[in-house]
């Protein structure tokens, strides 16, 4: 069942700090990291990310190119910054603000976007959220118009951009089935590998899913590359009729019906922390 979201207390508005650095007062939201800004303050990059305007490492390059003031005055990679100070980013202020993380079961015919210049269904219109929570909020990776299945929401940029990056190889399972059989030494070719246009790309794992039914095959991967398991396929000449996301990062759509949405548990946030190790 679709969950409403519990609308976030109003903040004030945000001057710049003429005394010592107070106290923070920790951001609600059952399922936000609160950021409670100590005494002695913060790291400017790691005050950007948690206002979900990027990754840490991001933020440092920001600086570093003047795009970022404190206070009205340009700011230094590595800074500190205190409960009531300003900043801005590319002339906007900005705020830490709750971590909101969803899990979509994502439905057919719908894009994997923010916003569409076509005026087409997006992700976002399936989730109803507040507006100060629902604003910040964008889909970590990409699922194609017509691939189903498991899709993460968040604004923590600091998690999705460490969810996407190939270092932490995170693996995505998906339920592929094909319009003709596959054979067993096409299989093989996925263990292998095949020549796609932007390079090689093998399963990590791969499996007929109901022998012996050989139009659908379970497909893991920790790549993700645009159409990769489409493309995958077609390059062994096959057509996929059906192609759904059933896990990623170890989350599942259990219990959820297509086209609904969850807020993630706590232990399910900590566990996707962990697995690219962020604390």
């Amino acid at each position: 069942m679709t969950q409403r979201g519990r609308p976030r207390s109003s903040r004030t508005s945000r001057r710049p700090r003429t005394g010592p650095p107070g106290r923070g007062e920790g951001l609600p939201g059952s399922d936000a990291q609160t950021l409670a800004i100590p005494p002695e303050g913060i790291r400017l990059n790691r005050y950007m990310a948690r206002a979900g305007v990027c990754s840490r490492r991001k933020a440092d390059a920001l600086i570093a190119e003047g795009r970022v003031k404190v206070n009205g005055r340009p700011a230094t990679v590595g800074q500190t910054v205190y409960e009531h100070d300003e900043v801005e980013v590319g002339g906007r202020v900005i705020s830490p603000r709750p971590y909101v993380y969803i899990l979509l079961n994502k439905p057919d015919d719908v894009i994997t976007t923010v916003q569409d210049e076509r005026s087409r269904r997006t992700v976002m219109d399936l989730v109803t959220l507040p507006d100060d929570e629902k604003a910040a909020l964008f889909p970590v990776g990409r699922l194609d118009r017509h691939t189903l299945g498991v899709l993460l929401l968040t604004n923590d940029g600091e998690l999705a951009h460490r969810l996407m990056h190939p270092r932490y190889a995170v693996e995505k399972l998906y339920r592929v089935r094909t319009r003709e059989p596959i054979r067993p030494h096409e299989l093989d070719a996925l263990r292998r590998g095949v020549d796609l246009d932007d390079g090689p790309a093998r399963a990590d794992r791969v499996a007929y899913l109901h022998p012996p039914d050989h139009h659908e095959i379970g497909l893991m991967l920790h790549e993700g590359r645009n159409r990769q398991v489409r493309r995958m396929l077609e390059a062994l000449g096959h057509e996929v009729v059906e192609l759904e996301r059933v896990q990623y990062a170890g989350l599942t759509t259990e219990g959820l019906r297509r086209g609904k949405w969850r807020r993630l548990e706590p232990h399910e946030i900590r566990r996707l922390r962990r697995l690219v190790k962020l604390t």
